[in-house]
């Protein structure tokens, strides 16, 4: 698929409605929709939205697409020299606008698609939305995050549009996140970890490689892999 670099002028999101369907998928995504429709919030992550409602509703894109080395996933990484998360890769996303509409329904699905479109430049048009994870919880920013799976049946050029808020974009073969040479427990200062992945030449962790751990082993893609391997995290996290 073709890629840029670089940045892009301002751009007007263009969403619109967004419709949810498995409808002409590649057959190697449909382990994904399955996993979808049949995982549990706890089987997820240990962090889960209050009970009382509090929180911060925002969404993700976890876009798949398929490249020169087959399928792969789009991913960003936040500026160096942002206050939190600096450096950090992620999916691209953000905070629900009023103008997304309701938090319940279809909010997270035109607030995934409106942040992909102002931070990498894809065109909407190319993403089939088939499925939605449970939302999950951020304690440390207080976000309620709601992942949004998206098939990139007609990719368009991407690339970091504010460099102030992102460094990079790029796409990581669906391959290497699996290999488990690839793979790590990252360790927080705080003592807390997670699953951890080296690829594209940025260390992926956190949220992100939580939702990528769990799509991978669910969708029954997952690879035996060293736990003991540990990558501790820097003071920025």
């Amino acid at each position: 698929m073709s890629r840029s670099a670089g940045a892009h002028g301002e751009r007007r999101p263009t969403v619109g409605e967004v419709t949810v369907t498995a409808d002409g998928l590649p057959r190697w995504l449909h382990p994904v929709v399955r996993a979808a429709d049949t995982v549990a919030p706890e089987q997820l992550s240990a962090f889960l939205p209050p009970a009382s409602g509090r929180g911060r509703q925002s969404a993700v894109l976890v876009l798949f697409g398929e490249g020169r080395s087959g399928p792969e996933l789009l991913l960003m990484e936040r500026a160096g020299t942002l206050r939190s998360h600096a450096g950090q890769p992620a999916f691209p996303g953000g905070a629900l606008d009023p103008e997304d509409g309701d938090p319940a329904t279809s909010g997270p699905l035109r607030a995934a698609l409106r942040e992909a479109e102002e931070e990498t430049g894809l065109d909407p048009a190319g993403v089939q939305v088939f499925g939605v994870l449970p939302k999950l919880y951020i304690p440390v920013s207080g976000f309620v995050v709601t992942p949004v799976l998206g098939w990139w049946h007609r990719p368009t050029p991407v690339g970091a549009v504010d460099l102030a808020e992102t460094a990079r974009v790029f796409t990581v073969p669906v391959a290497d996140l699996t290999d488990p040479a690839n793979r790590a427990t990252s360790v927080h200062p705080s003592g807390h970890t997670g699953p951890a992945f080296t690829v594209g030449g940025a260390l992926v962790w956190g949220f992100t490689a939580g939702v990528i751990d769990r799509i991978l082993h669910f969708a029954g893609w997952e690879r035996p892999w060293d736990q003991a391997r540990r990558l501790p995290l820097d003071w920025r996290a």
